[in-house]
């Protein structure tokens, strides 16, 4: 008999769907994983329960009934085998028991995936295998989807949670950067200046020329502590990351840099990016920084490339362009601040802006080689 076709069908699935509700509020893992344990010894009749967790294709013993588990092992060949798998393993017979002597007939492990990556995996045995992938297997693979729900949203809460102390660490010593910056190397460059002034009205010929120099380099000194001020000015005033809709936002921001840039070709449809995602105010001038270091970098014409990636959790927006890319030796720098290429003529804030409010919104940036020859940057942001 399939589970459809049992009496008791339709409780079972009322049941499942309130377990399913009371796991999506959980805070912690933990208590996803108590409370799913609790649903299937309510719910079943099964010997033992053990919950396996997977961080990273790793699967680890988050609880288990089971005499032979505990927290922190190991799982068995069965778990392994469904989270390989992807499907509802089943074994029968004496290889189904974990000890000697046990009565166990069967073992299922049922896991559950977000996308393509399995989170959950539920192994259960039971005395009989009498039709037990049809009456076991599909409520069970209902109530460890819901667990998995439930575990992908915490983790990203979590990722969240802790990009906003990140940043704020970040904060601390980029404002501490900032004052050292504008008072004791502020004023040593108006000394610097000072000095540098009269040594050219004092001097002349190729002498001169040096005091120019020290004073032209003195001065482009203080401009860029000036901006690094500005930059943290900006980061110190922006609001906590807010539901923003990323369609309305992009389409803002492609027509800021198609008017700013004739040299810039922006293929984009904006219906393909109806998403709602977390972010902040400054979350145009990300996508901003990204779309005209293209028109910047590039002595020729050139054409980007938009098009969006989502999961249950986040969005992620590839901004590609055919330009002559970016050397594969500045790639692991080009988000640090104050970084650039040799033959930038910018300050090197650009990117290093992008990626710290990307992540204070519990995103990522990436870059790698397009398909066309230039750069593709990939945007990824929390999905509301």
């Amino acid at each position: 008999m399939s589970f459809e076709e049992q009496p008791e069908f339709a409780r079972q699935v009322a049941d499942l769907n309130n377990y399913g509700q009371a796991l999506n509020s959980c805070e912690t893992v933990e208590e996803v994983v108590s409370l799913t344990i609790e649903a299937v010894s309510l719910l079943f009749d099964f010997e033992s329960t053990t919950f396996v967790e997977v961080r990273e294709g790793e699967p680890a013993i988050k609880e288990s009934t089971h005499p032979g588990y505990s927290a922190g092992d190991e799982p068995g060949a069965i778990a392994r085998a469904a989270v390989e798998s992807g499907e509802t393993t089943i074994e029968t017979g004496q290889v189904a028991s974990v000890r000697d002597g046990s009565e166990v007939g069967a073992a299922l492990a049922v896991p559950a995936a977000i996308v393509e990556d399995v989170v959950v995996v539920l192994v259960v045995r039971t005395t009989s295998d009498e039709n037990v992938g049809d009456r076991y297997a599909t409520p069970l693979e209902m109530l460890a989807s819901h667990a998995a729900t439930a575990i992908s949203n915490i983790r990203s809460r979590q990722q969240l949670e802790r990009a906003r102390t990140d940043l704020a660490k970040r904060k601390e010593m980029i404002e501490l950067y900032d004052r050292l910056l504008r008072h004791d190397l502020g004023n040593d460059l108006q000394v610097i200046t000072g000095f540098a002034d009269i040594l050219a009205e004092e001097l002349d010929g190729e002498h001169e020329q040096y005091a120019e120099k020290i004073d032209r380099a003195a001065r482009s000194s203080n401009d860029l502590i000036q901006r690094v001020g500005d930059l943290v000015a900006t980061l110190e005033a922006e609001a906590e990351p807010q539901p923003r809709d990323l369609d309305a936002v992009l389409e803002s921001v492609v027509e800021t840099v198609r008017s700013q840039y004739e040299s810039l070709t922006v293929e984009f449809d904006p219906t393909a990016f109806e998403y709602r995602i977390y972010g902040g105010d400054l979350l145009d001038s990300v996508f901003q920084n990204v779309l005209s270091n293209a028109a910047v970098h590039n002595e020729s014409a050139v054409t980007v490339s938009m098009s969006v990636e989502a999961t249950p959790s986040n969005v992620t927006v590839v901004v590609a362009d055919d330009g002559s890319g970016i050397p594969e030796e500045v790639r692991d720098d080009l988000f640090k601040m104050g970084e650039k290429g040799p033959d930038s003529s910018g300050t090197g804030l650009g990117l290093g802006f992008v990626r710290a409010l990307t992540e204070s919104y519990g995103g990522s940036v990436d870059v790698a080689d397009s398909e066309s020859g230039g750069a593709e940057f990939r945007l990824s942001l929390q999905r509301v």
